[in-house]
């Protein structure tokens, strides 16, 4: 994530009224207040999906909104989500208000005036922000409108897959390529339509390649948790997610490979990693294996060789060396 403001680099006096230029010059226009303006501080960073735009804020108690005249003024059409990483925060729109704290999150919308408050104690708020034009959404506005300034849960199934993809942006995106940015914006966007259509229950409003592109997201969430298990199989995959084993090939035939291999590779790529680790580098080989699901030593060995090109005691030792 790129830094777009750091209030640090400004004189005290300057700190607000240069982060609300920023706001008030954004796509959607909004106004940012505070009432302390002498003693405001923020941090934002913006990474920039394409068709998702995700923003990370951190700043004291403040204000931000969005009026009549300024929607007027420009107006894209929009679709937010909003959580909070550590503080409270308050979305108020279409009627409704609520304080979002832990692992909740919120949807507003850029048509309709809205408010938003950060913290209501004298501490910071950290919060990521997601933004989608509402065309990418294939669900009529009137029925967003259902959703928007309440409380959604962010803990499990959808709404904690979004959660953990946004979390994760904030810091984990230096790993991105610039080639991958594209890609993880479509994940973004079929995570954000598969929560708004989970909460309408709306699921056959939503193209069956999000749909699919979903369900093969959540499928390798489970199989990632579920590595050190060696009883993890195709069939147990399938059965856990209600989906036909023939249904699970076809969904990993899309990408180039099979169920097996990929379950295979994230073992092994778990096991490099150990394997590479100096904190772990007295823990035995086959230890290491069977900590990442392998059933036997020479399994293990033979499919790390062919993976990597050399045994798992040869890169370990390459990899000490290479500390050393």
């Amino acid at each position: 994530m790129q830094v777009v403001f750091r209030a640090e680099d400004l004189p005290a006096q300057d700190r607000l009224s240069s982060l609300n230029e920023i706001f008030v010059n954004s796509e959607h226009p909004m106004r940012v207040v505070s009432a302390e303006p002498d003693e405001f501080l923020a941090t934002a960073r913006m990474l920039d999906l394409a068709e998702v735009d995700v923003v990370e804020l951190t700043c004291s108690p403040s204000e931000v909104v969005r009026t009549p005249r300024l929607i007027r003024q420009h107006d894209p059409e929009l679709l937010c989500v909003i959580m909070a990483l550590s503080g409270d925060i308050m979305v108020s729109q279409a009627g409704r208000e609520t304080v979002l704290t832990g692992q909740e999150f919120a949807m507003y919308d850029s048509s309709t005036p809205f408010r938003l408050g950060f913290g209501t104690g004298a501490g910071p708020v950290t919060m990521v922000r997601a933004h989608l034009p509402r065309e990418f959404l294939g669900v009529p506005v009137g029925r967003i409108e259902r959703l928007l300034g309440r409380s959604l849960p962010g803990a499990t199934g959808v709404g904690g897959l979004l959660r953990q993809f946004l979390t994760s942006t904030t810091t984990c995106s230096a790993d991105y390529r610039p080639t991958d940015l594209p890609r993880v914006g479509t994940v973004a966007r079929d995570l954000m339509t598969a929560v708004v259509a989970h909460h309408l229950d709306a699921e056959g409003t939503v193209p069956d390649d999000s749909r699919r592109r979903t369900l093969l997201m959540r499928i390798e969430t489970f199989i990632q948790q579920q590595l050190p298990d060696p009883r993890l199989t195709p069939g147990t995959v399938a059965a856990a997610h209600h989906i036909s084993l023939s249904y699970l090939h076809r969904l990993f035939a899309a990408r180039d490979t099979t169920v097996a291999a990929w379950i295979r590779h994230q073992r092994l790529e778990r096991a490099r990693r150990d394997l590479a680790d100096q904190a772990l580098r007295d823990v035995p080989v086959h230890q290491i294996a069977a900590r990442w699901g392998f059933k036997d030593h020479p399994t293990f060995t033979r499919a790390f060789r062919a993976a990597y090109g050399a045994s798992p005691s040869d890169y370990r030792s390459v990899a000490d060396a290479a500390v050393v």
